[in-house]
């Protein structure tokens, strides 16, 4: 029988949190000389150089301080549409650093480390990296722009280089999601930062509509999934209820030893809380290259106009996005299969 998410609850110990703070195996072997840049869009070949010359100087042994103050570390935010190869810069950075140097995870990652281990725990266990890689740098309410503007401030005091990438300048951080003109002074602090490197370029992908991806019937899927062992198949309905009682810190586990994904009654999530949450376990299959099936309707119309027109545009067109391509693997992969 094939398994489901549903029936998983998985625990993550907080002492495990940090540790899986590495690129994920979509990135693993991530390296600057395997980022090819358009040469129509030099900006990339910029970036990459930046980068490259960052991670060089953190690799290099420490020396030894002097009387002076020294100079504050470096703070680089990589902004630029998806599919440009920010992630893959960061990763390569944080890849050349090495592990026990650096902690890469995404934005909402550290949130629950900080949730998990305490302010203060964190600080101390973040503080004693040379570079903190934070990927997908959103600000989706109040609480998280205090609490990651105290958290860089504190960790830049005690001299950790940060690295962020995102789809959004930092100075318009949580236009759209919250009163942001509330916690301007906050944004603006976080802001000041960083030295912004942008990327431009198409995405790689070569969608014109990304996200495109047409559903199979759910028999076909529930066939596919069969014959694909440590494969899991889900109701998309079933899953996203499922998704309310497990905690997203606990989505990267919840996926673990998951060899493909078949979600059937794909449609559209009129919920943004429900939406939200399937953006970050999108997110997470595609850390963890996870084929995927689709049925029902596949991506068509996933997202609503007006989501798609909101404040959190950029996350769903990086799920869209992310959903198509491994949804194109999950095809192949089925076609690829001997008969059962």
């Amino acid at each position: 029988m094939t398994a489901t998410l549903t029936d998983r609850f998985p625990q993550v110990p907080a002492d495990r949190l940090l540790a899986a703070f590495v690129p994920p195996r979509h990135f693993a072997e991530a390296r600057f000389d395997g980022y090819v840049p358009d040469a129509e869009h030099p900006s990339q070949a910029e970036a990459r150089d930046r980068m490259a010359a960052l991670a060089a100087g953190l690799a290099a042994p420490r020396r030894r301080p002097r009387l002076r103050r020294p100079a504050p570390p470096p703070a680089l935010y990589l902004d630029g549409g998806f599919g440009v190869g920010k992630t893959h810069l960061l990763a390569a950075l944080a890849r050349e650093v090495g592990p026990g140097v650096a902690a890469y995870g995404t934005f909402v990652e550290y949130t629950h480390l900080v949730g998990a281990l305490g302010f203060g725990a964190a600080v101390r266990a973040l503080g004693q990296r040379r570079v903190i890689c934070i990927d997908e740098f959103e600000l989706d309410d109040p609480g998280d722009t205090v609490l990651m503007s105290r958290l860089l401030r504190e960790l830049s005091d005690a001299g950790v280089t940060i690295v962020a990438t995102s789809n959004t300048l930092p100075e318009s951080l949580g236009e759209g999601r919250f009163a942001a003109e509330d916690f301007l002074r906050e944004i603006q602090a976080l802001a000041a930062r960083f030295d912004v490197l942008r990327i431009d370029g198409p995405d790689y992908r070569h969608r014109s509509a990304p996200g495109v991806a047409p559903g199979l019937s759910d028999d076909d899927v529930r066939a596919a999934t069969a014959a694909v062992p440590g494969a899991a198949c889900d109701d998309l309905g079933a899953l996203i209820a499922h998704l309310r009682r497990v905690h997203p810190v606990r989505f990267g586990a919840l996926l673990e030893d998951v060899a493909m994904l078949g979600l059937t009654g794909v449609g559209p999530v009129g919920d943004q809380a429900d939406a939200l949450r399937l953006v970050v376990l999108v997110d997470r299959l595609y850390d963890r290259d996870v084929p995927v099936l689709l049925g029902g309707r596949g991506t068509e119309e996933l997202f609503t106009d007006a989501m798609l027109r909101g404040g959190y545009r950029k996350k769903y067109l990086r799920a869209l996005s992310r959903l198509a391509e491994l949804a194109a693997r999950g095809r192949a992969q089925s076609a690829a299969a001997p008969p059962g």
